[in-house]
């Protein structure tokens, strides 16, 4: 220290007096490029919680990132050959890559933000286009005689009209159905590629007249009639799907009487859809 101070203030020798430089205050506050750096964490942050609010776990599309993903690193996606056992490697090793069923790569639309973002395509497995079958409708004057549904599993169509039954027997009550929708309907389904779901029902403990058919057996015989008028009027049997509940599903009608409810659950309504129940989807693994 002593050293130190007379070699600075020049001391025996003469020497210069060395004068202390000072380093430059440093302004309060954190630094630009922090403030831009948190601003964007931030708004990424907000971004994928944005994203994660609009998205729905869904198996299937799970699958599809999951093999994209693979595919991108070059994971054995598509694996020709003899099949590694899932969770065993050749040396018997465990390994979280190998798998035994190859896995879809997944679309690339749907990382678009229009993809992302819709929820028509983020909701549904279904690729049922909505604009395209209220089109449809449209084009065959359906659009006011019907009720649509966005359901998990597609769109749903509801025709209003329904056809009437008189008490245990197969003859229709005139006064209660609509030929003109009817035969709208009819129209479309010859025309256009849709599916319908024929739907017979019976009231609450109804038999038949010769008492030979008890409710079940009555919805199933009104739903068999009206899916054979169908058929006689060009619509091809592949389209048409035809259940009956029996007397499990009355309508349901808040303020009416009784009587009048027994009438309307006599019907056999209609469902339509582009894409039919029963088509196979995309096959995962059940265990």
């Amino acid at each position: 220290m002593a050293e130190d101070a007379e070699n600075a203030g020049g001391g025996e020798g003469g020497g210069e007096f060395v004068e202390e430089v000072k380093c430059p205050e440093c302004p309060t506050g954190i630094p630009a490029w922090m403030a831009t750096f948190a601003d964007l964490v931030t708004l990424l942050l907000t971004f994928f919680v944005l994203l994660l609010s609009f998205a729905k776990t869904e198996t299937a599309k799970y699958e599809a990132a999951l093999g994209s993903i693979r595919d991108a690193f070059g994971g054995n996606v598509l694996k020709h050959g003899e099949v590694i056992q899932r969770g065993k490697s050749p040396d018997d090793s465990p390994t979280m890559i190998d798998s035994q069923n190859p896995i879809r790569p997944f679309p690339i639309d749907f990382l678009t933000m229009e993809g992302i973002l819709d929820k028509h395509e983020i909701n549904r497995e279904s690729d049922e286009d909505l604009n395209k079958m209220k089109s449809d409708l449209q084009e065959f004057n359906l659009a006011d005689s019907v009720n649509i549904y966005e359901m998990p599993e597609g769109i749903k169509v509801k025709v209003k009209d329904k056809i009437y039954f008189n008490e245990g027997s197969l003859t229709i009550a005139k006064s209660k159905v609509s030929i003109e929708v009817y035969s709208r309907l009819t129209k479309l389904l010859t025309n256009k590629n849709w599916s319908v779901f024929v739907q017979g029902h019976a009231s609450r403990g109804e038999v038949s007249l010769d008492k030979q058919k008890d409710a079940f057996e009555l919805s199933g015989a009104r739903a068999s009639a009206v899916t054979r008028s169908l058929i006689r009027r060009g619509v091809r049997p592949e389209q048409i799907t035809t259940v009956f509940y029996g007397d499990v599903r009355p309508e349901k009608l808040t303020g009416r009487s009784q009587k009048e409810i027994e009438q309307a659950s006599r019907r056999v309504d209609f469902i339509i859809r582009k894409i039919d129940l029963n088509t196979e989807g995309h096959k995962v693994d059940a265990k």
